[in-house]
């Protein structure tokens, strides 16, 4: 089918609102616009679904979310032997709508959902997947993209996102159904109300962040130095906000200093171009704070909180009264973690036997080293956690060894037995104890 002829048949759908045909009819003489949000279907991989959001095949929008729930409530009832889906998401324009639409279409095929009630970590969808022995999980974000997109990922029963195989399955029924007619859907407060949708709230946060303190094998190091230890942190207006402050404050941090213009979820991003980590001028705000308070590090998480940064206080520059604050790369960040992470559980004396590490295909060799040195053997995989959580369980099922911490030069780190994803929110907690140490 043509772009101008698929353009149409939405057009016509009853499955849209008067906005959205208004919405449509406004494009109507632009053959341009027409062609790029109609000329194919996004493309479902094992990152699920991301773009730009507004009406058309090649867009982000409710119509493609239902369409793609409706293909994998199929795979999870035929394939996957059923069971219950987490539903997650986080800051971003439209999140709400998107994942309450994804819990009615589950309901609407008879799978019973348990959804956050409020915007949270990506790691604690994982996290909830696993807690709960669910079959699958979605989380509605589109990570550290700029504000006008949104995404649609799948995770399956062990935690980590959709393999190859399985994505094909859930690509293969949405290109053999039609966007609207498939739809199988109950109202999503008719569903609360009768008990297929479950909402989960602070009972899940709280046996989460026991998790990610636990990893912490030398808290006392915090304690030691925590009139002087000095930690800003942004979330930038992203899904970090509660849970990154609440779980270093557990861990005994007393000078922390949260930026204030980024702690309110927004999913415009109103203070940077980008909120992404990686990007060192995203912490102008954070950086002249860091400089007013004295801070010894700065860490930044992404909107979805799975990617997380850190800056630290540059001594030869400055001078004491305007410190220099440098950005470490992902690479520097995950070989100080690795040789902290065994060090700190070895001298606790938790370090388990036959440790490993993993790390991806395109990250560097020192981790190798690092981890060579700390008494711990590494693995490399392909490029994405999905693999990194396939190859844990291979090694752990097999009694070959003990994954102890896991990263991508991305700025993407796990650890410990209860995520099987990027996690910002552990690694918040290891990086500030790290720094006390």
């Amino acid at each position: 089918m043509s772009a101008r002829s698929e353009y149409d048949k939405w057009r016509a759908s009853p499955a849209l609102s008067d906005a959205e045909r208004r919405e449509l009819l406004d494009i109507a003489d632009d053959a341009a616009e027409i062609e790029s949000r109609f000329f194919a279907p996004l493309a479902f991989g094992t990152a699920g679904l991301r773009g730009v959001m507004a009406l058309g095949t090649n867009r982000i929008n409710v119509h493609v979310i239902r369409h793609a729930t409706q293909a994998f409530a199929e795979v999870i009832l035929e394939k996957l032997g059923g069971g219950e889906v987490a539903v997650c998401r986080d800051c971003r324009i439209n999140s709400l709508l998107f994942a309450q639409e994804a819990a009615s279409v589950l309901a609407g095929n008879g799978i019973r959902v348990r959804i956050f009630d409020d915007i949270r970590p990506t790691p604690e969808l994982s996290f909830a997947i696993r807690k709960y022995g669910c079959a699958a999980g979605i989380n509605i974000t589109a990570s550290h993209n700029t504000k006008e997109y949104n995404g649609y990922k799948v995770y399956l029963s062990d935690g980590a996102q959709l393999p190859p195989r399985e994505a094909r399955w859930v690509a293969e029924r949405m290109e053999g159904t039609d966007i609207f007619a498939s739809i199988k859907r109950v109202e999503y407060g008719d569903a609360v109300a009768r008990g297929i949708i479950t909402v989960m709230g602070e009972e899940t946060d709280e046996a989460f962040l026991a998790e990610a303190l636990g990893e912490a094998a030398e808290p006392q190091a915090v304690a030691a130095v925590a009139d002087r230890l000095r930690v800003v942190y942004t979330p930038f207006h992203g899904a970090g906000y509660k849970l990154v402050p609440e779980a270093l404050r557990r861990l005994g941090v007393r000078h922390l200093y949260p930026v204030p213009e980024q702690m309110t979820p927004d999913g415009t991003f109103p203070t940077v171009e980008s909120p992404n980590p990686e990007l060192p001028e995203g912490f102008a705000l954070a950086g002249r704070l860091a400089r007013e308070v004295g801070a010894d590090i700065i860490i930044g998480t992404d909107p979805d909180s799975d990617r997380i940064a850190v800056l630290v206080r540059d001594g030869a520059k400055g001078g004491a009264d305007n410190p220099d604050y440098v950005h470490l790369s992902g690479n520097k960040t995950g070989v100080l973690l690795i040789d902290y992470v065994l060090a700190s559980k070895k001298r606790a004396g938790v370090l388990p036997e036959n440790p490993v590490v993993l790390k991806t295909i395109v990250t560097t060799d020192m981790a190798r080293r690092a981890a060579r040195l700390g008494g711990a053997r590494c693995f490399d995989t392909f490029t994405g956690f999905k693999f990194m959580a396939e190859r844990k369980g291979e090694l752990e099922s097999s009694g070959e060894g003990n994954v102890v911490f896991s990263y991508e030069e991305s700025y993407g780190y796990m650890a410990g037995d209860y995520v099987r994803d990027k996690d910002a929110v552990t690694a918040a907690v290891l990086i500030t104890a790290m720094t006390a140490h």
